[in-house]
């Protein structure tokens, strides 16, 4: 695959990545090696973070500052982003490998932890949903702007009627092998209008375009293959460990059906929090806002007890309207 851009993070304010506490490589089951870091005191309650689609740990920089002061906050560089080196294997079998060889080599044994996925990541979530490893160590997952499947034919990157055209123009678009180039003002203008809410703030559209320029195009040509004939419903009916999203109210890379979509067919869905005016990077565009929802969902479920229902029952989520 393509060489890795030349494109470096913000190096200053509140995305610019945090140095780790530790940072490790984590070898998965075909032998792809993956780079992990590890951020806050070890004796904390972890949460494990997998970015998404052209993306990377930096991703998350405003999640790790926070959290990380009373957290031990895990993340991770999918296969062929970041810092983890390319590989052949481009499938979602290969993902849900990945992310249990993570939590093989960060967790103790049953160590219970929140699992927080956003776009490809929450899809990496559904894969490993039914393994033994992900079971054991997922006392709750967060999904972030995802969805299960149908995601380039739902999708509204490309200004058209939903149909045949607009699906084809919408897969040749995100699986395009042209090199996206320097930050440019243009360049970011596009990134904002496919991925990001009107509203974005200048800083939160530098930080989503550093990061997501910094993905070799031959890595972005190969999951976005994966992503155009993804079908990840039964992942979904799998996913047994209490689970929240968070979704843009104005995502146009996956708009709101999908997360409605997984609201009606999660096993104990535990609330959707829909963000007006926010697009596809969700921690990025509503970095308090997600960062909130997950000191909830770990004091709820990581720290105590959990709620449960003790009659097997699937809970009723409540929705969730919030302003970015």
């Amino acid at each position: 695959m393509s060489r890795r851009a030349a494109v470096t993070p913000v190096a200053s304010g509140p995305y610019a990545p945090p140095t780790p506490s530790r940072a490790l490589t984590v070898v998965s089951a075909d032998g792809a090696r993956l780079h992990v870091e590890v951020h806050g005191p070890e004796d904390a309650p972890p949460v494990v973070l997998s970015h998404g689609w052209t993306c990377s740990t930096a991703f998350w920089a405003a999640q790790i500052r926070d959290l990380a002061t009373d957290h031990r906050v895990i993340a991770y560089d999918q296969r062929g982003h970041g810092n983890s080196p390319a590989s052949p294997a481009c499938t979602t079998h290969a993902l849900a490998d990945d992310l249990e060889a993570v939590l093989a080599q960060t967790l103790a044994r049953e160590e219970k932890a929140l699992i927080v996925g956003h776009s490809m990541g929450g899809m990496t979530v559904m894969a490993a949903a039914a393994r033994p490893r992900f079971r054991e160590h997922a006392a709750a997952v967060l999904l972030c702007s995802t969805g299960s499947s149908r995601l380039v034919a739902r999708s509204r990157v490309v200004p058209l009627g939903a149909g045949r055209v607009r699906t084809w123009l919408t897969g040749h678009v995100l699986g395009s092998r042209a090199p996206l180039g320097p930050v440019t003002p243009v360049a970011k203008g596009i990134l904002k209008y496919a991925t990001m809410g009107a509203g974005s703030a200048p800083h939160m559209v530098e930080a989503c375009a550093r990061i997501v320029h910094a993905c070799p195009r031959a890595v972005r040509h190969a999951w976005a293959g994966v992503l155009e004939a993804l079908d990840l419903d039964h992942g979904v009916r799998e996913l047994h460990a209490p689970t929240a999203i968070v979704h843009g109210a104005s995502d146009r890379l996956t708009p709101p059906v999908h997360a409605h979509a997984l609201v009606a067919a999660l096993p104990h869905c535990v609330g959707l929090t829909e963000l007006t005016g926010v697009g596809h990077m969700t921690p990025i565009e509503a970095p308090d806002l997600v960062t909130a929802r997950i000191r909830e969902l770990v004091t709820t479920y990581v720290t105590a007890t959990g709620t449960e229902p003790e009659d097997g029952h699937r809970a009723t989520p409540a929705q969730i309207k919030e302003g970015a």
